[in-house]
């Protein structure tokens, strides 16, 4: 089981936005991140309609974090891209178990814990402390 390509295209991205000291033009992050840039343009919408991106028009436009990266999580990020996390589509509230009377599936009970579990080792990581791990290990 993998998050998505653009979910991680989008950590990606915000990696460098986090990183970046003003606005990157849609192109140079492209490059930076070695996305493509129709496929960046896709995901910075995304992260733009999230409130994580801004984004500025015209000739000296481009994008920049709008939040603080201690701010951003992993997954702010993730769910930008791909909707609120659920281990399993049967806790979807429009889904009914077909297991059995609803509130007394264990499946359905290990499957919400599992969320749980994954979604706060997610925001327990944010985007200042992956940045500063990065540089630590690459010796910068």
């Amino acid at each position: 089981m993998y998050i998505t390509l653009e979910a991680d295209y989008a950590v990606r991205i915000t990696a460098e936005l986090c990183k970046a000291e003003g606005k990157l033009d849609a192109k140079t992050l492209s490059e930076k991140t070695c996305v493509t840039l129709r496929f960046s343009l896709k995901i910075l919408r995304k992260l733009v309609a999230a409130g994580l991106v801004k984004s500025f028009k015209g000739t000296q436009g481009g994008y920049m974090i709008d939040k603080d990266p201690a701010d951003i999580t992993l997954r702010m990020v993730i769910e930008a891209i791909e909707g609120t996390y659920c281990f399993s589509r049967c806790l979807q509230p429009d889904t009914e178990c077909s297991r059995g009377a609803s509130g007394n599936c264990p499946f359905q009970d290990a499957f919400s814990e599992i969320t749980d579990m994954v979604s706060k080792k997610l925001d327990s990581y944010n985007f200042a402390q992956l940045n500063n791990t990065r540089k630590e290990t690459n010796g910068k």
